[in-house]
């Protein structure tokens, strides 16, 4: 059980549940969890596993059932506001004020912050050459996400959260975006939740990762401690390690990821398992609970 209040966990969850209408599918449920203090944390699931319900919970958008929830130890319901002050926020979509210019964005996210840093936020938009000056409706969405991110960014906020802010980006932005996350959140020590449907080109940027799959955790823990735990074997693992479950492959045939030590890993019928490896075989399980 993740301790409500411990300074250690700035976004934390206990027994969380989450309906939108009686007697229909949990949103989210049983939900306990525990991000740490300057950790860049993954949060990954197929569209309707939660991710986007557990990120709006956090904001305080969202009631939940039953449970609790804390944001560097204040319950994001009845403390909003003071909770929303140590967030930065990027919503699915990033939706923008389309007749605004880019200058009108930063204005206004300087009016609701007073510790919003303009100066960066101009510096970051123009080093990737978006015109200050340009009607925010006319930006490409991979442009209208490059605002979104860079406002995130200088609101130099304890956690950011950021909903699938990547969907947009061609490959090259994306690096270039998780190159200046990781750089800036490292220099500030901030917290990061980044929600994604997909593992590709994170790479080794992030430090924790949560798994979610149909409201559930799947898995959750510092991810080297997690790939190091697993391993994959052909559709019939041997004897001595516990199958997590059977999927198909690059090339379609089955493989089955396992959890075993290391000792048992070195072993010549398995292989090292990738962070995508382990996200596949997880989401493929269908089944929570592992924690490391």
């Amino acid at each position: 059980m993740v301790p409500i209040a411990d300074g250690k966990f700035p976004l934390s969850a206990e027994s969380v549940c989450k309906t939108y209408r009686r007697g229909g599918p949990w949103a989210l449920e049983d939900v306990s969890l525990g991000v740490p203090a300057g950790a860049l944390a993954l949060l990954v699931g197929p569209n309707g596993a939660g991710k986007s319900t557990l990120i709006r919970s956090w904001m305080g958008f969202e009631r939940v059932n039953s449970g609790r929830l804390a944001v560097c130890g204040l319950n994001p319901w009845p403390s909003r506001d003071e909770a929303l002050r140590r967030l930065g926020y990027v919503a699915q979509g990033t939706p923008v004020y389309r007749r605004l210019s880019v200058s009108d964005h930063i204005a206004l996210a300087r009016s609701a912050r007073p510790t919003f840093d303009s100066v960066q936020a101009r510096a970051r938009l123009l080093r990737l050459g978006i015109p200050l000056e340009a009607n925010a409706g006319r930006l490409s969405g991979g442009q209208q996400a490059q605002l979104w991110l860079s406002l995130a960014l200088a609101t130099r906020c304890d956690v950011l959260l950021l909903d699938e802010p990547l969907s947009s980006l061609d490959p090259l932005a994306r690096r270039e975006f998780m190159a200046s996350l990781v750089q800036e959140a490292g220099e500030r020590g901030t917290t990061v939740l980044l929600s994604t449907h997909s593992v590709a080109d994170i790479g080794d940027s992030f430090s924790f990762l949560i798994v979610l799959g149909s409201g559930q955790v799947l898995l959750d823990g510092p991810i080297d401690r997690i790939v190091s735990s697993h391993a994959i074997a052909g559709e019939r693992p041997p004897e001595g390690v516990v199958p997590v479950a059977t999927f198909p492959i690059g090339d379609g045939r089955p493989a089955t990821l396992v959890r075993s030590s290391g000792a048992i890993i070195a072993s010549s019928q398995l292989r090292p398992a990738s962070l995508g490896d382990v996200v596949m075989g997880y989401l493929a399980s269908g089944k929570g609970g592992a924690t490391w």
